[in-house]
């Protein structure tokens, strides 16, 4: 699904004055992206015991509109059992790539119901600094560290070894549902709750360490109505 809005998204480049302003970007959320076909399926299972259906594919690839994706530090949710995840996210623009991190805030109730329609229910903050990979393969993506806090609690906190490689989630995407080179931007998937629990809160902190050493962050609120 590629959006149709003229909204634009606009990021800035680490360590460089250079910005990417990316309109009509084909926008998608990945899901259960784990390396570990056991460890995904008893994920599965863990959500189909709260109602959560089975997905069709693993992994699966969510289209949500260019509109949803945000890097204010605001925003507005509907009701009271949303939450976020801390997700590395793929950038690709005339091309080129880049590396940037997000939150796949979800409406956990809708989540329960449709998976598919849960995901465009609530806004998809990311971090406005993205860095440039110039090639997957080499580049030591197991080796990044993600974490995640929640009104100051720390959520998540782990490294990316366990999620597909990009490499291999571009491929499978490529292969399910075409892909003309056009600019991307996908959610690329997450890590497991330190608590177990899905946990709504009101301000998030989300950070993405690189080998280097160099980190990416984002912090955002929610409001409801």
């Amino acid at each position: 699904m590629t959006a149709t809005t003229t909204d634009v998204l606009t990021f800035e480049i680490l360590d460089s004055a250079e910005i990417l302003s990316l309109p009509n970007i084909r926008t998608l959320v990945a899901g259960y992206t784990g390396r570990d076909e056991a460890a995904v399926q008893h994920h599965i299972d863990e959500l189909a015991a709260i109602g959560v259906s089975p997905p069709p594919q693993v992994p699966m690839f969510y289209p949500v509109e260019l509109a949803t994706v945000t890097t204010a530090r605001q925003t507005t949710v509907t009701g009271a059992h949303t939450s976020g995840e801390v997700e590395p996210v793929i950038l690709r623009h005339n091309g080129r790539y880049f590396l940037g991190v997000g939150s796949d805030h979800t409406d956990r109730e809708l989540e329960t119901v449709d998976i598919g329609d849960s995901k465009p229910a609530c806004p998809k903050p990311v971090g406005r600094k993205v860095v440039e990979i110039a090639d997957w393969d080499s580049f030591d993506w197991d080796a990044c560290a993600a974490r995640s806090w929640v009104d100051g609690v720390l959520y998540q906190e782990g490294t990316l070894g366990n999620l597909r490689t990009p490499g291999n989630l571009l491929r499978t995407f490529a292969e399910r549902l075409g892909d003309s080179g056009e600019d991307l931007l996908c959610f690329a998937g997450t890590l497991p709750l330190l608590n177990g629990k899905f946990t709504p809160g009101h301000i998030w902190d989300i950070e993405l360490t690189l080998p280097d050493g160099r980190t990416l962050t984002h912090t955002y609120t929610t409001e409801g109505h």
